[in-house]
């Protein structure tokens, strides 16, 4: 249970973060907390430590309960693709730490939507409707990373400036110090930003960048390069198969409602549908 900003408590929140940021990077695995070995890197994160707490304590509710859970699906050595997102989503029981992902219990959110879409018209003759949740993807090796890795309810971007992006860097630069070939998935501006950190530092392995529009129904169908049609998907997987990799199996044919061992996660399952309008 959480408390919100009148100091009510509210059950219905079941993935607000409970505090702590430091005891989550503690839990994770060694090889992801050597991309915060570094001095600066570990005073950032006390930093947004600090923050967190006092937002906390100031009465904010603060999404998502597990804020590093995309460095938990997946091993660094392991990564085939990177989703770089902006900030989780910002609606109650909706945000689940990895981007663009929310539970199957939640409506579709409109940037995911389009997401499907273009999973359809990449591969029409398999696909059929898709569970919401794409922990299946992490788990192949896709880090769906967001660039903020918390927010607090109904404001986006509202831990844009805690100290972040520095994380996120960090975590982007370990990334592409695994010889693993991997491409980068870049949707709009925000994410596109990311990629002087590619080009400016030289990946152990070969790296394909693909770039587009965020796939948000404000900007997917608009120039310069439209989400819709990039192709992107089928792109990131032929180039994988080229390199000697798996790529990432994006549909999900199981039939809607069907059980899976993904829905047996507490952030996956038995979470009531957002209500009110859903965040892109």
């Amino acid at each position: 249970m959480t408390k919100n900003a009148s100091g009510n408590t509210d059950s219905s929140v079941q993935n607000a973060f409970q505090g702590n940021l430091v005891a989550h990077v503690d839990a994770l695995p060694i090889s992801w907390r050597q991309a915060f070995a570094d001095q600066g890197v570990e005073s950032v994160l006390e930093s947004i430590d600090a923050f967190l707490a006092r937002r906390l304590a100031e009465g904010a509710v603060i999404f998502p309960r597990r804020p590093l859970r995309a460095l938990l699906e997946i091993a660094p050595e392991d990564v085939q693709v990177v989703v770089i997102g902006q900030d989780p989503y910002h609606g109650p029981n909706q945000a689940q730490g990895l981007a663009f992902s929310v539970p199957n219990a939640c409506r579709t959110p409109p940037s995911l939507r389009n997401m499907f879409a273009e999973l359809a018209r990449e591969f029409p003759q398999t696909f059929v409707p898709q569970h919401n949740s794409l922990v299946r993807w992490a788990r192949q090796g896709a880090l769906m990373l967001n660039t903020s890795l918390t927010v607090e309810a109904h404001q986006p971007a509202s831990h844009a400036r805690c100290g972040w992006q520095a994380v996120t860097d960090a975590i982007l630069l370990h990334v592409l110090r695994q010889p693993r070939p991997k491409v980068f998935l870049l949707w709009g501006a925000h994410a596109q930003a990311k990629e002087a950190l590619v080009q400016s530092h030289a990946p152990q392995g070969p790296v394909l960048v693909l770039k587009a529009n965020h796939p948000s129904p404000l900007s997917a169908t608009r120039p310069p390069v439209p989400f819709m049609g990039c192709g992107h998907f089928a792109t990131a997987n032929e180039w994988l198969r080229q390199h000697g990799q798996t790529g990432i199996e994006w549909l999900d044919n199981r039939v809607p409602g069907e059980p899976s061992s993904e829905l047996a996660d507490a952030d996956s399952n038995g979470l009531p549908p957002a209500q009110g309008n859903l965040s892109l």
